[in-house]
């Protein structure tokens, strides 16, 4: 089994406090790089195997386990296989970073609105690519959001440099923003990211505690937000996978593993010192 360090006095304080008083904590992770390896092709997204076991554990201690991802709720909801597993009865998934929000205790989608953008974005998208030479990226469409994936193509990092600035103008042009990650560019609303999503979370949990897991750009927004809240006295852990290779990530974090067979390590050692301390 893989080992890990907690590098800083601030990990460390709130691994401390997660595991006295877990009751106050909540657990938020990213999916595809976190909780599944990264694939080629996005809809063969599976959680490595352990994954779901070491959530369902942390599930009965914490006040909150959660899924955050880019990906619309249901399709994670799908792909993770939460809904099959006995042990994750309260979860939530938060997807298209957190503008939409999944319930186990429901199983019903909650969602914010969607702004008229992306529906411009969807009918020019495929032609823009076509003019620029990349008619075969992959089009990922989350409903709220669209993403552009180069890693299917023969040339995946020129085709992400060629297209960036491109989208970026498209995205401007329709009121959305333009996020890059790992070969992928997508256009999303506004003032959605995971940070915001975090934040909602906390707040409505009232936690002291959370630790946080993820893997690429993405999951910047969510590291920036637990910093600012770590301010305001939040405990927090911060644990990056190495999977996309972003290392702005793993430079941000508490922990740092290699992929998400160490984030699997990471949660179950959290719900091991748990139960030693109960």
């Amino acid at each position: 089994m893989s080992t890990f360090e907690l590098k800083t006095s601030a990990g460390r304080d709130g691994w401390e406090a997660i595991v006295a008083d877990p009751a106050s904590a909540v657990l938020g992770s990213d999916f595809d790089g976190t909780l599944s390896p990264l694939v080629p092709d996005p809809t063969m997204s599976r959680p490595i195997d352990g994954a779901l076991d070491a959530l369902a554990r942390l599930s009965r201690s914490l006040r909150q386990v959660a899924i955050v991802t880019g990906r619309p709720a249901l399709v994670a909801t799908e792909l993770s296989g939460v809904t099959a597993h006995g042990g994750l009865g309260s979860l939530v998934v938060l997807g298209h970073y957190g503008l939409e929000r999944w319930d186990a205790t429901t199983g019903a989608v909650t969602s914010d609105p969607v702004p008229p953008g992306v529906e411009t974005a969807r009918a020019q998208l495929p032609e823009l690519l076509r003019s620029l030479g990349q008619p075969d990226a992959f089009i990922e469409d989350k409903g709220s959001s669209l993403a552009v994936h180069t890693r299917r193509l023969p040339t995946p990092d020129e085709a992400f440099q060629a297209l960036r600035d491109p989208l970026g103008e498209l995205a401007e042009g329709v009121g959305l923003r333009l996020e890059p990650g790992n070969l992928v560019l997508e256009l999303r609303p506004p003032g959605v990211d995971k940070g915001v999503a975090l934040r909602r979370l906390v707040a409505e949990t009232d936690a002291k505690a959370v630790l946080y897991a993820g893997d690429d750009l993405g999951d910047l927004a969510a590291f920036a937000a637990i910093d600012a809240m770590r301010a305001d006295g939040l405990y927090a852990v911060l644990v990056a996978a190495r999977s996309s290779g972003a290392t702005e990530v793993a430079d941000a974090a508490d922990i740092v593993v290699d992929d998400p067979a160490g984030v699997v390590t990471v949660f179950t050692a959290l719900a091991d010192a748990i139960a030693a301390r109960a």
